[in-house]
């Protein structure tokens, strides 16, 4: 049985268990019972803990909108560049396509492995939920979060009110206190209440932060990632290499949606009324309000986000004919006059085959096995080179070490020398911290992981946030190629329908 199976259900029995049985203990332990005005607050507490867990589960996500049907008048508020009509296009809003949805994708939204669809504005799929936690559904998770801290809170006070009474007694005979059963419940209690609270109060401190500068939980990761490929990029001049041997320039880049705490507020709770951001039975944002947002302009409006990654990209080679006239080939010298039939038999006893179906006797089980080893074998084909170089750079600063940096690195203007005195760091500390860059790409020690196996400074992967590596890792950029001709052709029609926005 999986997690996603039994963790609501394990959710809601926990929340029952800390809520009602301890009501029930208190009154048996002194000082006292709980008073009336105590026992209101602890059960309002504890519905509202009930429906914004409920609402956190059973709220839907949200769907990206197809341009048929309904979808049509969701996606008519955003045109081909992902910026709503009206809106000043900046760093960041560019629509990228999803391979498996078959969809325009909107900025920010990522394509989750679990809810099988992309997801607007996703921060992360939640296992204790079994549900993402979106531009829909963040307004109830934060809601849920702080409730559970401020009911979990109340319970570890009465608990403390309880166990001090018991160690102030702790001298007078056994028989006077509590019985073995009601000491057992409150110590079994309270250190389940402790590691809850302790972990909720992380988890909602970490949250109202990123409502704070309106960043999701994945977004912080791209930072990192974005500061990482920085880094590297001193260490290679200010450029790096792709899986198809392209370069690509690496710049510091702006995080383009913190536009302000009250804004950045705003947009994550969905109202800009204090009231309802407390509100249990608070309406879920629209979805047409989490497909387009509003970017603080510190970047050039032709920026993206997140920023330019070498290596989320498919490595795409170009399929080349034999040529027959080239002198290497062996029908070089063939006659070229020769009748249709002739130059058939050529084509057949050449060494370069043709493409012929060599599986077409295997059963659909078989096939379907083998078109999986074939695609796991391309992945890995691409996602080699980037680690081999660092592999070998790494070898290269080892080397390095033994014959001295001065001398290693002088000649050159991008070397190492520079950037530890770009960085304002000792030798010592920028070879550590590039070693554990090494190490956090899961590329050390013969894994054959590429860049999707990055991890930040929390160990943390992009699929530990619920995203489907396989399309979001390598699908950094939308290329018109891989767009339907007909979406390009929506795009063109819609950009030329916008009127033109007036200064004034």
């Amino acid at each position: 049985m999986e997690l996603n199976q039994i963790a609501v259900p394990a959710v809601y029995l926990l929340i029952f268990f800390l809520g009602y049985p301890s009501q029930i203990l208190f009154y048996y332990l002194d000082p006292a019972p709980l008073t009336k005005n105590e026992l209101i607050l602890s059960n309002v507490l504890l519905v509202c803990i009930f429906i914004t867990y409920t609402q956190s589960v059973f709220v839907d996500p949200g769907t990206i909108p197809k341009k048929d049907g309904d979808g049509e008048k969701e996606l008519g508020k955003m045109n081909g560049d992902g910026v709503g009509k009206g809106e000043k296009k900046g760093a960041g809003q560019r629509t990228k396509w999803c391979r498996k949805c078959d969809a325009a994708k909107p900025p920010r939204a990522h394509h989750c492995k679990e809810c099988k669809r992309c997801i607007p504005k996703m921060d992360h799929h939640c296992p204790w939920t079994n549900n993402c936690v979106s531009h829909t559904t963040f307004p109830h998770f934060l809601r849920f979060l702080f409730y559970t801290t401020l009911g979990l809170s109340l319970l570890a006070y009465f608990q403390y009110i309880r166990i001090s009474t018991i160690w102030s007694h702790r001298d007078l005979p056994a028989y006077l206190g509590p019985n073995p059963w009601l000491f057992a419940h409150l110590f079994f209690s309270t250190v389940v209440n402790g590691i809850t609270l302790f972990a909720l109060f992380v988890l909602f401190v970490r949250n109202v932060w990123c409502l704070a500068v309106n960043m999701t939980t994945i977004e912080g990761w791209e930072i990192e990632r974005h500061r990482t490929l920085v880094r590297r990029a001193r260490v290679f001049g200010g450029w790096l290499e792709g899986p198809d041997g392209g370069r690509v320039r690496i710049e510091r880049q702006e995080f383009p949606y913190d536009v302000g705490i009250w804004q950045n507020i705003m947009q994550g709770m969905g109202t800009g009324n204090p009231l309802s951001w407390f509100n249990p039975f608070a309406p879920t944002p629209p979805l047409h309000t989490g497909l387009t947002f509003p970017v603080n302009g510190f970047e050039d409006a032709s920026l993206s986000w997140p920023p330019p990654d070498p290596d989320r990209s498919y490595r795409r080679q170009p399929r080349l004919a034999p040529n027959y006239n080239s002198p290497s080939h062996p029908n070089a010298n063939a006659n070229t006059n020769a009748d249709t039939d002739t130059k058939s038999n050529r084509i057949t006893n050449n060494a370069e085959q043709p493409f012929t179906y060599s599986e077409s006797n295997l059963s659909p089980t078989a096939t379907l096995a083998a078109f999986r080893s074939r695609q796991a074998a391309d992945a890995l084909r691409r996602r080699k080179p980037f680690a081999q170089r660092m592999e070998a750079k790494l070898s290269h600063d080892r080397v390095a070490n033994w014959d001295g940096y001065q001398s290693s690195y002088d000649a050159h203007d991008d070397g190492f020398s520079n950037r530890v005195e770009e960085l304002g760091m000792s030798e010592d500390e920028d070879e550590e911290l590039f070693d554990n860059d090494v190490r956090k790409r899961g590329s050390a020690g013969g894994s054959q992981s590429g860049e999707e196996a990055w991890r930040n400074s929390e160990g943390e992967r992009l699929k530990d946030f619920g995203v489907d590596e396989e399309v979001e890792f390598y699908d950094e950029a939308e290329d018109d190629d891989d767009v339907p001709l007909s979406e390009l052709l929506a795009r063109k029609r819609a950009a030329a329908a916008e009127p033109p926005i007036l200064s004034t």
